[in-house]
């Protein structure tokens, strides 16, 4: 079925959305219509729009004529896109929303490129839900979003393992199915292999950091820590939505490196802010019980505490990083609050803002300016 089709398949879950009166419609052809979406209605109703977007991908791949379903096959898809895929907060499928509708700058949305838009951001919420269901079962995590992780809920284990492959192969079916007519597919296709290698290699360096029975705190530097965060973090969180934007209103990629160095180091400091709350967050709030320390993470609250630490605290810190039990965990939260590195993080939080705001005004687009300072806005100061 053609994008055209799926459009018109969309008009009702949009026309529910998005209230009558502020829709536009004109014919083209006889036979495809097009309504305008107004800018104060894709505010309001955008995160409805996008979900009724997901309920006709999920269709799609429930159907895929490559495989022949069983009810039961079927129905364990349904429930695992559910579960993983739609359960998020969704900020980095809607960024692209967002980006490409600020780079049209104030021109209304043609229901096409909504559905194109929501398609890529659900894209990128499926490689997420990819990475996250492998990431739980590699750190043997307890809870994500608030829930059991997946590979914990009853009767799945380690069959995580081939639904995270089944999750990661969805988002090319996606891509094809609705983007292989259009002239950067190809771009597309090139942008989302090598964003899933870049993350893939910063959570080896991650996982090999340091391994089981080697542990070495000595090992650990804001150096280590920044690479592992731009490979892992920096790309897929930040970069990729701007780019499937910048794609979309027909930019090529080699012209905006500037812009990649800028999302990157948001990254950083979303990952930086992401250490914090691992350790200092309530889990109601966080969605999910952080386990930095028993995982011998390479933290970038742990380097910090290591450079302030003396030789007495450097001590406290060896003896109880990286292990599972409740009271050295406790020993090293209260080493932390000892080195004040609230405070630490919160110094380091105000200077990336300020370096971060002044690269996005100096920015010749104003178009590109408002994409970036809306990232920031997003992320300044979260408490999940």
């Amino acid at each position: 079925m053609s994008v055209s089709c799926c459009c018109r398949n969309l008009g009702k879950t949009i026309k529910k959305a998005i209230p009558s009166h502020h829709l536009h419609l004109r014919s083209l052809g006889g036979s495809l219509y097009r309504r305008r979406i107004q800018s104060s209605s894709m505010e309001t109703d955008l995160k409805s729009t996008f979900l009724n977007v997901y309920s006709v991908l999920k269709s799609d791949l429930l159907h895929d004529p490559s495989f022949e379903f069983t009810n039961e096959s079927r129905l364990w898809v349904d429930r695992m896109l559910d579960y993983n895929v739609r359960g998020g907060k969704l900020n980095r499928g809607l960024s692209v929303v967002d980006s490409f509708k600020l780079l049209k700058q104030g021109n209304d949305l043609t229901e096409q490129e909504v559905f194109l838009s929501c398609a890529l951001g659900w894209c990128i919420e499926w490689l997420q839900a990819y990475f996250l269901v492998l990431d739980d079962i590699m750190d043997n995590s307890v809870t994500r979003r608030g829930q059991p992780c997946w590979f914990r809920v009853p009767q799945v284990g380690m069959v995580a393992i081939n639904d995270g492959i089944l999750l990661r192969n969805h988002i090319h079916r996606i891509l094809k199915k609705h983007f292989r007519d259009k002239p950067y597919y190809v771009d597309l296709v090139d942008l989302f292999n090598e964003v899933e290698l870049q993350t893939a290699c910063g959570q080896m360096i991650d996982l090999i950091t340091t391994f089981e029975g080697e542990k070495d705190l000595a090992k650990y530097s804001l150096s280590i820590h920044r690479r592992i965060v731009q490979y892992k973090t920096a790309y897929y969180s930040f970069y990729l939505p701007v780019a499937c934007a910048l794609l979309m209103a027909g930019e090529n990629l080699e012209n905006h490196i500037d812009v990649k160095n800028v999302l990157v180091d948001m990254g950083i400091y979303f990952q930086v802010q992401d250490d914090y709350l691992d350790c200092f967050a309530d889990p109601e709030t966080l969605g999910k019980i952080g386990t930095d320390i028993e995982d011998f993470k390479c933290s970038w609250l742990v380097v910090k505490a290591l450079e302030r630490c003396s030789e007495e605290q450097t001590k406290i810190l060896y003896e109880n990083y990286g292990k599972p039990d409740p009271s050295n965990v406790a020993k090293v939260k209260d080493l932390y609050k000892e080195l004040d590195l609230e405070g630490v993080f919160m110094d380091y939080e105000s200077k990336s803002y300020e370096k971060l705001t002044g690269a996005i005004e100096g920015h010749q687009s104003k178009a590109i300016q408002a994409v970036l300072k809306s990232f920031l806005a997003k992320i300044y100061k979260r408490q999940k």
